[in-house]
């Protein structure tokens, strides 16, 4: 076996040194302030969307938006939020970057940090609070029975962690009665716990700009926001809090939330901006596992509106079907994908702050 990499040997600094790209005070997009441009072909096709998702939503289907951590970085946390609270969105989806940029919004009013420079330093992603605090909650999450996505949100909710006690581990650990996975759990929590020297009670951490966070606008609506991280993609992971099995339990929680809503997609709507790994991805084969249960049942979902929007310039109409292997389109993976489902599907070359705006104030002025 080769050596491991020991992270304890690293050095960690606190998030307010670091030189933050994004204020979201100023960056917050608003459907009242904002001024976008669209042609009149994409406001066309919007205003057909938002028609879908009203009838997908007094059919009581799915109405389901992925989307990449761009879009949050964009200030758009505040209003994806918004689509939930008005119950235009049943479910929201993102990596893991979207849920680290969320917090550091909801937690300090900043993120993004310059990459070029801070690896040039050995800088890159050593920030104190985003490694400690999303993976202590992430643990916590696991031990609690949450998915990734609610872990955070609960945090920044409730600002801050229950951290139970040592002997309450232990009993847990030593259970016949409770589930091994649990057990396993509460064994996880413990050693991060004694790791980090973390003493039990409520640890306050406070988020002053959490109306910010659509995490915690979603988690208090309870509407199901799930995170989907790849491991060693996202910055948490040089932090020596990182644990796997945190990790794993809770992001396995929120894929099967989002298989659940996938399962409900017959009649209803699938948004994916920007998105072209992720979204695709956990798609297809989600769809494929409803699939395999709806048939027993002599059902199926192809009523179904995928709709995808990134900013490469559309160069197929994908309702014609699949591009040959001569056409550049052909090497648009992720789009690929999609028209491979067997359900309705388009392309949409927008800004996602133009194209979220322009869709809330469709979906505003009709209901």
């Amino acid at each position: 076996m080769g050596k491991q990499f020991d992270r304890s040997s690293m050095s960690y600094y606190p998030l307010k040194q670091r030189a933050s790209k994004v204020d979201i005070v100023k960056s917050c997009v608003t459907e009242e302030q904002f001024q976008g441009t669209l042609n009149p072909e994409v406001r066309q096709r919007i205003a057909m969307i938002a028609e879908e998702i009203l009838k997908a939503r007094k059919k009581g289907a799915s109405v389901m938006c992925a989307f990449g951590a761009h879009t949050i970085k964009n200030g758009m946390g505040r209003l994806l939020g918004d689509f939930t609270r008005k119950g235009w969105f049943t479910h929201l989806a993102t990596n893991g970057a979207g849920v680290i940029h969320d917090w550091e919004f909801a937690f300090q009013g900043k993120s993004s940090e310059d990459v070029r420079a801070n690896v040039q330093k050995g800088m890159f992603g050593t920030w104190e609070e985003t490694g400690c605090y999303i993976n202590l909650a992430l643990a916590v999450g696991a031990y609690e029975g949450l998915g990734y996505g609610a872990s955070i949100g609960s945090l920044i909710s409730g600002n801050g962690l229950a951290i139970p006690s040592k002997e309450e581990l232990l009993t847990v650990i030593s259970s016949d009665n409770e589930p091994l996975a649990k057990r396993a759990a509460a064994a996880d929590l413990l050693d991060l716990l004694e790791q980090l020297e973390i003493e039990p009670g409520f640890l306050t951490i406070p988020h002053p700009f959490a109306s910010y966070s659509v995490q915690a606008i979603a988690f208090d609506a309870g509407v199901p926001f799930t995170s989907h991280p790849m491991f060693g993609h996202d910055i948490i992971y040089t932090h020596k809090a990182n644990k796997g099995a945190a990790i794993g339990r809770t992001a396995e929680r929120d894929f099967l939330t989002y298989v659940q809503s996938v399962y409900g997609l017959e009649g209803g709507v699938y948004l994916s901006v920007g998105s072209a790994v992720m979204s695709p991805m956990i798609f297809e084969k989600s769809l494929s596992m409803s699939r395999n249960v709806l048939r027993k049942q002599q059902r199926d979902i192809r009523d179904c509106g995928i709709h995808v929007v990134d900013l490469q310039e559309e160069t197929w109409d994908w309702s014609q079907g699949e591009p040959p292997a001569d056409n550049p389109a052909y090497y648009l993976r992720f789009m690929k994908t999609f028209n491979r489902m067997g359900c309705r599907v388009d392309y949409t070359s927008a800004d996602n702050r133009a194209f979220l705006v322009e869709l809330y104030r469709e979906l505003k002025k009709r209901s």
